[in-house]
């Protein structure tokens, strides 16, 4: 669970920084704004906008029963924050797999991407599919209802 909270404590002990040193220079405004923007990138990269990850195995059993798409996503991906903020609330129907936290995770993606560790990579119905247009997982997950 540590790890999962590495890049956001990153953001604001980085942001603390330049912003203390902006302040010794005399440009607290600056240094208010640079750090609300590193705040911001440590929350949208935080657990909490992220459902909760499992594990590659509970998420493909749990796929197979309910037939919800598997995310497979790692912090600090660009993508992944972009498919889960067009997902909106709905983002918290599917099984999301932190490949970071999870080897088998990250097994079934390289295999799906030629050894790459592509992300997202959704996997629905057994079939992986690489970065999917976010209005396409929505409807996955409407049909998987």
């Amino acid at each position: 669970m540590m790890r999962a909270w590495l890049y956001p404590m990153l953001f604001v002990l980085g942001g603390s920084d330049v912003a203390a040193g902006l302040v010794l220079k005399g440009s607290s405004g600056t240094a208010v704004g640079l750090l609300l923007l590193f705040v911001f990138l440590a929350g949208l990269n935080s657990p909490l906008v992220f459902p909760r990850s499992i594990g590659a195995a509970e998420a493909q059993r749990l796929s197979a029963a309910d037939g919800r798409p598997v995310v497979f996503w790692r912090p600090g991906c660009t993508y992944c924050l972009r498919l889960r903020i067009r997902l909106g609330l709905r983002a918290r129907q599917a099984h999301w797999v932190d490949i970071w936290r999870d080897p088998a995770g990250a097994a079934v993606v390289r295999a799906a991407n030629d050894g790459n560790e592509t992300v997202p990579t959704v996997v629905v119905a057994g079939r992986p599919h690489v970065n999917p247009d976010p209005a396409w997982v929505r409807e996955q997950l409407s049909r998987s209802r």
